[in-house]
């Protein structure tokens, strides 16, 4: 398999103004840190992380940095991207021992379609993608393939079910947590209508009759007027 090459330099200036030049050059700022080594600020070539981080392995990728000449093994430890172009804005790097081994996160994929979904109508869910392991920087595996075809209702996959070459891998992620299962479908249950009580009388709107009342006030004025007219005896002249 041919190396992999970044190129990356030296960088002694830091700041948001150095880091758009930078990214104008077609570059991006980066630190290279761990190993026995100091930590060290770069820049490195934009394209060229891209690419890896692109790749069928991911940040998992084994790479050489080039130093003026000098070459580092490393990968991609994290990395910033623009939320709204996706452009690459920072990235850090780790040492890589070849002889030393180290903890990585592999994705896990899953292919096939659950008996459990396909004959007894449940709900296939994927839980977790990936699983830490150990191991030397040249075994890292690209990703784990897990066929999911012969799950049946209520059954799961476990980081433990992972058919690992224990030789190179040491799981390091709980085997007993689930990457995937297939669970019953689930049906929200209806709330069930409240029963009307035998003989009781629904009650209606109070209805506010201002306006009649007063209506009423003022006709019963009207009326207590005619009655005191029709009280007084008129005077004879």
């Amino acid at each position: 398999m041919a190396q992999i090459i970044v190129e990356g330099a030296p960088r002694s200036t830091r700041g948001k103004n150095e880091a758009r030049r930078l990214r104008e050059k077609g570059n991006v700022p980066a630190v290279l840190y761990g190993g026995r080594g100091e930590a060290l600020s770069l820049s490195v070539n934009a394209k060229q992380v891209t690419a890896i981080l692109r790749s069928e392995t991911g940040h998992n990728t084994l790479f050489q940095i080039d130093l003026g000449g000098k070459h580092e093994p490393a990968i991609v430890k994290d990395w910033q991207v623009d939320p709204v172009t996706g452009r690459l804005l920072h990235v850090d790097l780790i040492r890589v021992a070849m002889d030393v081994r180290m903890r990585v996160k592999v994705p896990v994929h899953t292919f096939g379609e659950p008996s459990g979904v396909k004959v007894q109508g449940g709900v296939f869910e994927v839980v977790v993608r990936e699983v830490e392991i150990e191991c030397l920087p040249a075994d890292i595996p690209s990703e784990f393939k897990v066929d999911v075809s012969g799950l049946m209702l209520n059954q799961s996959f476990r980081a433990g079910d992972l058919k690992l070459d224990t030789a190179k891998h040491k799981l390091i992620t709980d085997p007993n947590a689930v990457l995937a299962h297939v669970v019953a479908l689930r049906v929200e249950e209806e709330k069930p209508v409240e029963a009307a009580v035998p003989g009781a009388v629904p009650a209606e709107p109070e209805v506010i009759k201002k306006g009649k009342k007063e209506v009423e006030g003022e006709e019963g004025a009207e009326g207590g007027e005619k009655a005191e007219k029709q009280e007084k005896p008129e005077k004879k002249k």
